[in-house]
């Protein structure tokens, strides 16, 4: 096997941003100076945090929805990159990944505000238009508008992106052999020093705990995980999940404890898995296999937990 060059320094670079943290480890030629490009990383991530957080009242993204409807809206090119991916993302899956649950997130206390019943009420079984039927995108004008009330949310997609930004960073810099993160969304290119993939955990889906389950291998690949057992609330002696069930309104029911999904992009990983953890099993192979993505769904039996690999061999 290939091994990479011996004059190539190994780097660990890390930095907080949306709440959590970053993550880049790669090899450079010894005479490179890693402070630029620790310096490049965290404004990639932190610009996609400016533009596209929920919990920032200035954001881009809040801007937009906080306009008029049929007003356009000037937006960066990044968050129309994101928007215009998300949209195609719904029209796909039918719906089941939808970034227009804004105010459904918000009513169960999963974004900035606190949990509202009176939200819950208003929110919770009402039909509702998706948001690829309301929301146009001018994508030579960079513009967006609302066609009717629309509450935009990004976080089944923002972090991923996030995580691809990191990486074209690194290509800027001419580094090909590394591993970037965000939270549970990883990016692979290239190889480690020894010539073999690298290697990322799938977690096993414990409330109190972290450890690994199953490990994956990623060369030039992403990987994104959507569960049930990070970001939850309590009620009524049940866990809900963050992750929301565009045609209820409200949190799923009965998921999966989570859903591992593998692509050539991280924004594209990111997305699809919240996709699959609302559709499930049956409808994800379908989608899998017609768009040439891996997923890996792991439900719990009593305390053990069980995989299903589904798409492509991993």
């Amino acid at each position: 096997m290939l091994k990479i060059p011996i004059d190539l320094v190994r780097h660990a670079l890390n930095g907080p941003t949306m709440g959590t943290r970053w993550s880049a480890l790669f090899y450079a030629p010894a005479a490179i100076d890693p402070e630029p490009i620790r310096a490049a990383l965290a404004e990639s991530v932190d610009a996609v945090d400016r533009q596209m957080s929920t919990w920032k009242p200035e954001s881009d993204l809040m801007r937009l929805n906080g306009a008029p409807v049929g007003t356009w809206v000037s937006i960066p090119s990044e968050l129309m990159t994101v928007l215009e991916k998300g949209l195609e993302i719904g029209r796909l899956s039918n719906g089941a990944f939808d970034i227009g649950m804004g105010d459904v997130v918000s009513a169960w206390g999963f974004g900035p505000n606190e949990v509202s019943t009176q939200a819950i009420h208003a929110t919770l079984g009402k039909e509702r238009s998706l948001a690829h039927e309301l929301l146009e995108l001018d994508l030579d004008a960079l513009s967006v508008r609302k066609l009717a009330p629309l509450a935009l949310d990004l976080s089944g997609i923002a972090k991923g992106f996030a995580v691809d930004q990191m990486m074209a960073v690194l290509n800027r810099f001419e580094i090909t052999d590394a591993l970037v993160g965000l939270d549970g969304e990883m990016r692979g290119s290239g190889v480690r020093l020894d010539g073999r993939a690298w290697t990322v955990a799938i977690e096993r889906p414990d409330y109190e705990t972290r450890a690994p389950l199953s490990m994956i291998e990623l060369t030039d690949a992403a990987v994104a995980t959507s569960g049930d057992y990070r970001h939850w609330i309590e009620t009524g002696g049940k866990r809900l999940s963050h992750t929301m069930d565009p045609a209820l309104g409200g949190p799923l029911q009965d998921t999966p404890a989570s859903v591992t999904v593998l692509a050539k992009t991280c924004m594209q990983a990111d997305a699809w898995a919240t996709a699959f953890m609302v559709s499930g099993q049956e409808k994800s192979a379908i989608w899998a296999k017609d768009l040439g993505l891996t997923a890996v769904f792991v439900h719990r039996d009593g305390d053990e937990v069980c995989q299903l690999h589904i798409g492509m061999p991993i």
